[in-house]
């Protein structure tokens, strides 16, 4: 009697993007990410554009957190606690790339960090809150370890849904959760230098971007996949409020 054949592996994030109509939708999105950065990327410097895409992502996603600071403020040094607080952030975020590669929680941790010194105790600093915050933050740093079928750009939207809505720190879980989603762009090869601004996208579509992050949270598999139709929108955008289009 032959040996029963063992299943396969176990891949979520794959299975999320088997979902109808999100494959074609991110690989459409990733096309265009491809097309600008090919296309216009390769003739400009790439290290002033890069900081001036991280300082308006910054920007970005303090106002989705509630700043009233405009981008000039922040080129200034003048922007207010959260806007702050996105820019510390912004200024180390390319040097947790190496880290996500085999501990996620750390960078998870760092960003919180980050954002959060000074504003809130220091036994909270990148500490989950509660056995369920840790529990679904340790997942995810173990979700991120494990091969996967997906496409980037789907894990990369899982990510982010799954920190804002979690919430898993004391403060600052936007701040997190949108810097994750740029790293993991960075991380796995679709913007490696970090030239589209997907904060941006998502401000630029706020009404969608919230309504369907409270979709994730409460609508089950329809609001996970709602979500990530939606997220091949906001890269889409993201790619437009590239400073390599002017």
């Amino acid at each position: 009697m032959p040996d029963p054949v063992p299943a396969p592996p176990a891949d979520p994030l794959g299975d999320l993007a088997a979902l109808e109509g999100v494959g074609s939708a991110m690989a459409a999105t990733r096309d265009g990410v491809d097309a600008l950065l090919r296309d216009r990327g390769l003739r400009r410097t790439a290290p002033e554009l890069t900081a001036e895409s991280l300082l308006r992502g910054a920007h970005a996603s303090a106002v989705l957190e509630g700043s009233t600071s405009s981008l000039e403020e922040l080129r200034d040094g003048t922007g207010d606690a959260t806007a702050a607080a996105a820019v510390r952030i912004s200024t180390d975020l390319l040097s947790l790339v190496p880290v996500l590669a085999h501990s996620p929680r750390q960078v998870f941790a760092r960003l919180h960090t980050l954002a959060a010194k000074g504003e809130v105790a220091d036994d909270q600093l990148g500490r989950p809150r509660g056995g369920v915050g840790a529990e679904r933050l340790s997942a995810l740093g173990r979700l991120l370890l494990e091969p996967t079928a997906a496409p980037a750009l789907v894990v990369a939207a899982v990510v982010h849904a799954e920190l804002r809505t979690v919430a898993p720190f004391v403060s600052h879980n936007g701040l997190v959760a949108r810097a994750a989603e740029r790293l993991l762009l960075v991380a796995r090869g679709v913007d490696p230098t970090s030239l589209t601004v997907p904060e941006a996208g998502h401000l630029a579509l706020r009404g969608a971007y919230e309504s369907n992050l409270r979709g994730y949270a409460e609508g089950g598999l329809a609001g996970v996949h709602g979500w990530l139709l939606y997220a091949a929108e906001g890269y889409t955008a993201g790619a437009q409020a590239s400073p390599l289009r002017g």
